[in-house]
């Protein structure tokens, strides 16, 4: 068992971080002051660099490399911030995959290439007003009418949602009770009857739009259902991945913190000399790494134990409850340790502790994730309805 990476991964990881450390710190700074997300022109250069779909096969337009690669990549983009990171998140561990392992071969064709060229942007339509964490009670609901499927309903809290350019669909697409009945579509930006609420205003994840997603009587053709109804595992299991990507997501507002609070407390100057002087100081950054090191180990695990690409539920499950949970406490003890330097929006700080706070709500909040761990510990699925 070697822990290093490998001398290709390093240089991967190098990469990412010269780019996005030169070229992506100010395009931060104004979709975090202005809420926008990052413009086309600049996801078509993260595909000219190579930084979309780092793990989605060659044949399909990626790199053809692994997991454990793109979330590495991954964690560099998210040290700036979480809206620059974002497209590197969707088009190597969002809804694209689902479609990459269970879509028709014409719909993947159509779709993963254009993504990893920075084409097209595929976000996620899970949650609904009644259904968050109990995501089997959503009602949006496709129904087959001669070669078309008719869809109704409501998504909320879709990230990317107005910007994206199609959207995965979580919906009913039977009349069976529970997950029975859920499936997933692709429904494509301006097919008629799809429409968006306003951008939500959220504490954090400026740069990153979610809205409201409205289907009245949408119609798309039958290839685009990517998991029939019956298939809410399958959509789990891919989802298992994306909880990495969450975790990883999380695990960039933490690293990101603890090197800009390192250089910080050694330049700042208190009582005639450094606070990194000061053994408190010292204490508080010694428990910071240790926090952000075993986050990353434990995302790590999950994408080297992954089977078939998707990794286990008690791996993702517990590599995203941990590095949500240590995301928030690093960026906290930051801005303590950086003062109103930390608290000051003229530093990106205090987006950081916003943006902790998000990754441990999104993609399955953290108490739902403790649900998951000591169901797959003890080999059972826990009924919250009874």
């Amino acid at each position: 068992m070697d822990f290093r990476l490998t001398s290709e991964q390093e240089e991967l990881r190098e990469a990412a971080r010269a780019f996005a450390r030169a070229e992506l710190p100010a395009i931060a700074a104004a979709c975090e002051r202005d809420n926008v997300p990052p413009s086309h022109e600049l996801v078509r250069r993260y595909a000219e660099m190579g930084f979309l779909g780092i793990n989605v096969p060659a044949e399909l337009g990626g790199l053809g490399l692994g997991n454990l690669e793109a979330l590495v990549v991954l964690e560099e983009f998210a040290k700036i911030s979480s809206a620059v990171a974002f497209p590197i998140f969707e088009s190597s561990v969002g809804p694209v995959r689902a479609i990459e392992h269970f879509g028709s071969d014409s719909l993947k064709r159509r779709i993963v290439p254009a993504v990893c060229k920075g084409e097209m942007v595929v976000a996620i339509g899970m949650s609904e007003p009644d259904a968050g964490s109990a995501l089997t009670d959503l009602k949006t609901k496709g129904v087959v009418k001669g070669d078309r499927l008719v869809i109704n309903g409501t998504k909320r809290w879709c990230s990317g949602g107005g910007h994206a350019d199609a959207y995965l669909v979580y919906c009913r697409l039977s009349d069976d009770p529970g997950p029975r009945a859920i499936g997933a579509v692709l429904v494509e930006k301006g097919t008629p009857g799809f429409g968006f609420g306003p951008n939500e205003q959220l504490m954090g994840f400026r740069g990153v739009p979610s809205a409201d997603l409205t289907f009245d009587d949408v119609e798309v053709p039958l290839d685009n259902i990517v998991v029939p109804a019956g298939g809410f595992k399958k959509l789990m299991e891919t989802f298992d991945l994306e909880r990495c990507g969450n975790a990883t997501m999380a695990l960039g507002q933490a690293s990101g913190a603890l090197e800009d609070v390192t250089d910080y407390v050694q330049e700042r100057r208190q009582f005639g000399k450094p606070i990194v002087e000061f053994q408190a100081v010292q204490l508080k950054l010694a428990e910071m790494h240790m926090k952000v090191d075993a986050a990353r180990l434990l995302i790590w695990r999950a994408a080297a134990n992954a089977e078939d690409g998707l990794p286990s539920i008690l791996d993702s499950s517990t590599a995203k409850c941990f590095a949500n949970s240590i995301a928030r406490e690093v960026a906290g003890d930051a801005v303590q340790l950086m003062g109103a330097y930390g608290y000051s929006k003229d530093f990106p700080m205090e987006r950081r502790l916003r943006d902790s706070w998000g990754w441990g709500i999104a993609g399955g909040a953290i108490d739902i994730q403790k649900v998951n761990i000591a169901a797959a510990m003890l080999g059972r699925r826990f009924d919250q309805r009874r």
